[in-house]
């Protein structure tokens, strides 16, 4: 019988840190090694013989050999990641919303212990990824490329890191730089549309757990992509896939969902 991954996931007191409690018990190949929160969701997470803490430097021993798992915020997530260098644990993060300095330094932490970060931690989305630049590459420059994305309306962030993530490879298969040609608001007499351009918008309300259409408008016809996230069991379900494939793995990268589709057998192990 295969050894069980150990997590210990942080924000545990949260609606992702629950769900993920919940499958990791549900699945069977999981122990949850420890719960670590902010000290006002502490209360409710002290049940059972979990080890909970305010940090991964609270759980002491209790971290050790386990992978920690963090959907969090940004700013709460960077300090997770500093403390999870520093302690040499291995750490998935599924937050969104980080500066491109806080990626930077995510990329020097992980020269120093296996650091796993996605937008989006959805399988079907990582393969979108990979298959929406060669449409656009397919396709050619006479199709303009747009996007709609669809959240609830507690989300803080617009657009999101996933609409942000896959505008980024859609404008690399141009030859592109995202930042140059993102339009993510058009109102009043704005003139044609630049050729060179990559419209991505963003919808608020309700209780949608997540939508992206990505829109390639040509003479003639129109292709849309779509993937619709239909519960945050997705999201939970694909940073357990990423903890249990990065245990063992060596610092040296930031991983991504991408480097657990094809990796050699022998890999970084």
């Amino acid at each position: 019988m295969e050894e069980k991954t150990r997590i210990v996931i942080v924000g545990a007191a949260g609606r992702m840190g629950r769900t993920i409690r919940r499958l990791a018990e549900e699945e069977g190949d999981f122990a949850i090694a420890g719960l670590v929160d902010r000290e006002a969701g502490l209360a409710a997470l002290q049940e059972g013989s979990i080890p909970v803490g305010g940090s991964l430097e609270a759980l002491g021993a209790q971290a050790a050999g386990a992978v920690a798992i963090d959907f969090t915020a940004p700013d709460a997530s960077m300090a997770t990641a500093a403390m999870a260098a520093s302690l040499g644990v291995p750490l998935v993060i599924g937050t969104t919303g980080f500066s491109e300095a806080q990626k930077a330094r995510l990329r020097e932490l992980a020269q120093k212990t296996p650091l796993f970060w996605s937008a989006n931690m959805s399988v079907g989305i990582n393969v979108l990824m990979r298959l929406l630049p060669e449409l656009a590459r397919a396709l050619g420059p006479a199709y303009d490329m747009e996007m709609v994305e669809i959240h609830h309306g507690r989300k803080k962030d617009a657009p999101s890191g996933t609409a942000l993530a896959l505008g980024e490879k859609l404008a690399e298969a141009r030859g592109w730089e995202l930042p140059e040609v993102r339009c993510s608001a058009r109102d009043g007499i704005i003139g044609a549309r630049p050729q060179k351009e990559i419209g991505i918008q963003a919808l608020r309300g309700g209780d949608v757990v997540g939508v992206h259409t990505v829109y390639f408008l040509g003479p003639g016809e129109r292709i849309e992509v779509t993937h619709q996230a239909h519960s945050r069991e997705n999201f939970a379900g694909g940073a357990l896939r990423a903890a249990r494939w990065l245990s063992g793995r060596k610092p040296g990268k930031l991983y991504s969902m991408e480097d657990t589709f094809d990796l050699p057998g022998d890999g970084q192990r």
